[in-house]
């Protein structure tokens, strides 16, 4: 995870990190030790970002002495009862240093992702369809109905949801009766789903799936679990560890699951990263024969495409994110026409880019316009404004700073953008920042502001969700500007992102950001200062 991914440490992680420091080695009766002490720090603050380990092969973690590393904090956790099974709480894996209780779930994870992929079933006659597929689209459909597990990757345009598309009307020809349902993280992502399978079976977020009770409970668990033949949840790349683990336990044990996903994309903001797990080459080979990575790219997306074809190779060429993809992108950036759907700008640090303002301003007065022809509670008006709110993105990776989304929404919005009580102008775009399954809502929907005496705001894809302010209290917030993460699994017409810090920033959340785009994409850096003569 890059400098601009991981979020600024919370004033409570220091001494948390100390007093858990101190009070293990004197739970399990060993003497302290620095270099435990300085490991226990460095995992609690890889957990408070998203990881789950550290690798005691690379270079040493924020707050460790690189005096004796590594071999001196190994030499200390062999020696120690903390890292001793079965009940010790820290757990060395090879290279990599783990909490035991997440190593524990990651590895039950992959245990159960492990039976279903070694369960086989021989194929019933199956006839490939007439439509043009490659071959490894074809294996892909194959071998999902030959496994209870198929993991189906691959970047954007290379015909994963025509895959998906084929394997269920197979599915369905062989068994009429098949229970099916698809799934995704997030309500954008599901929606768009369920429209390209042409809306014929149930398709919602994982969280209603599992009919969540908040807090990482769910009323679906093995004592009640899901009545399904096929599972297929897309977007994996977003699924966090303890989600898999919630999922796998709901699922019945004779259902099908295909887990459809770009292993390029950002890796999910919880800990744990199920995806990349199951593409690593050292798997067994049961896991690695449920893998299907889909390669030949089918929609041009001109010079987006190949920006992130050459984002995506760093990426699998490092094994992780880059730290300065800018600088990889040089020859692409600097060799962009005017004609191209890319667009680099360097713009001057501080001030919002005058091209970005100036689009989200006309944006912002085309949302009125249309909101102001729509009646609320009614059928009239929204489809045009939901389809409005969907051509523009403006992706940042942060929220605070100079580029950032509060940024961008004071220079909008000027006071009401962080006003307790919202008094936004009609058309202004929303988010939900929670789940909210009884309004139908989910965390990260996005929606749309329409002003008055009487404020309402108008969500949904297919079909529009009225509702008043005072049902999302506490949930809602301006979404003229998105951080990458919240945009996961949307899509746009036109995608603007903002790069305030260049050389910080990694290519998984570039390539995320950039393939977010259906159309046009624009990239601003910060103008370099003029190096001294």
């Amino acid at each position: 995870m890059s400098a601009l991914q991981r979020r600024d440490p919370p004033p409570w992680l220091t001494p948390l990190g100390a007093a858990l420091a101190e009070a293990l080695p004197r739970l399990y009766g060993v003497p302290p030790d620095p270099r435990l002490t300085e490991l226990i720090q460095a995992l609690l603050r890889a957990l408070e970002q998203g990881d789950l380990a550290i690798d005691l092969q690379g270079p040493a973690p924020q707050g460790i002495s690189s005096e004796g590393w590594p071999e001196a904090h190994r030499r200390a956790l062999e020696a120690s009862a903390l890292a001793r099974p079965p009940h010790g709480p820290l757990a060395l894996e090879g290279s990599q240093l783990r909490w035991r209780r997440w190593q524990q779930l990651r590895q039950a994870v992959l245990e159960e992702l492990m039976r279903r992929a070694e369960h086989q079933t021989p194929l019933q006659e199956w006839r490939p369809p007439a439509d043009r597929l490659d071959s490894q689209q074809l294996l892909a459909i194959r071998t999902a109905l030959e496994r209870d597990l198929m993991v189906l990757a691959g970047g954007p345009g290379t015909g994963k949801t025509s895959t998906v598309a084929h394997l269920l009307e197979a599915v369905a020809h062989q068994k009429q009766e098949a229970r099916i349902h698809l799934a995704a993280p997030t309500g954008k992502a599901a929606a768009r789903l369920r429209a390209a399978t042409g809306n014929r079976w149930p398709c919602t977020t994982l969280h209603q799936l599992l009919e969540s009770r908040g807090e990482g409970e769910f009323r679906r668990n093995r004592q009640r679990p899901l009545k399904l033949d096929l599972l297929v949840v897309d977007e994996v790349s977003m699924v966090d560890l303890a989600l898999m683990e919630a999922l796998l336990r709901a699922l019945p044990q004779e259902a099908r699951l295909v887990l459809v996903g770009d292993p390029a994309q950002l890796a999910p903001v919880a800990p744990g990263a199920p995806l990349q797990d199951l593409l690593q080459d050292s798997l067994p080979p049961a896991l690695q024969g449920a893998v299907v990575t889909l390669q030949t790219p089918y929609r041009n997306a001109g010079a987006i495409a190949r920006v992130a074809s050459a984002l995506r190779h760093t990426i699998e060429d490092s094994h992780g994110p880059s730290a300065d993809p800018i600088t990889v992108l040089k020859p692409e950036l600097n060799a962009l026409a005017a004609a191209d759907n890319l667009h680099w700008q360097e713009a001057e640090a501080g001030p919002l880019p005058a091209v970005v303002l100036r689009r989200l301003q006309t944006h912002l007065q085309r949302l009125k316009q249309a909101a102001s022809v729509c009646t609320p509670g009614t059928e009239e008006g929204w489809p045009a404004l939901l389809r409005l709110r969907d051509q523009l993105l403006v992706l940042t990776p942060r929220h605070r700073g100079a580029w950032g989304v509060e940024a961008v929404h004071r220079q909008l919005l000027g006071d009401a953008s962080t006003a307790a009580l919202p008094t936004w102008p009609t058309g202004t775009p929303v988010i939900c920042t929670r789940n909210l399954h009884d309004l139908g809502l989910s965390n990260g929907d996005l929606g749309v502001w329409i002003a008055g005496q009487d404020p309402w705001l108008v969500f949904g894809q297919d079909r529009p969700i009225w509702l008043h302010p005072s049902q999302l209290t506490a949930a809602l917030e301006p979404a003229a500007a998105l951080t990458v993460h919240k945009a996961q699994g949307s899509e746009s017409d036109i995608v603007m992102v903002l790069l305030p810090e260049p050389h910080s920033a990694d290519s998984r959340l570039l390539y995320t950001a950039l393939t977010r785009a259906r159309q046009e994409a624009w990239l601003f850096t910060p103008k370099l200062a003029a190096q001294p003569s």
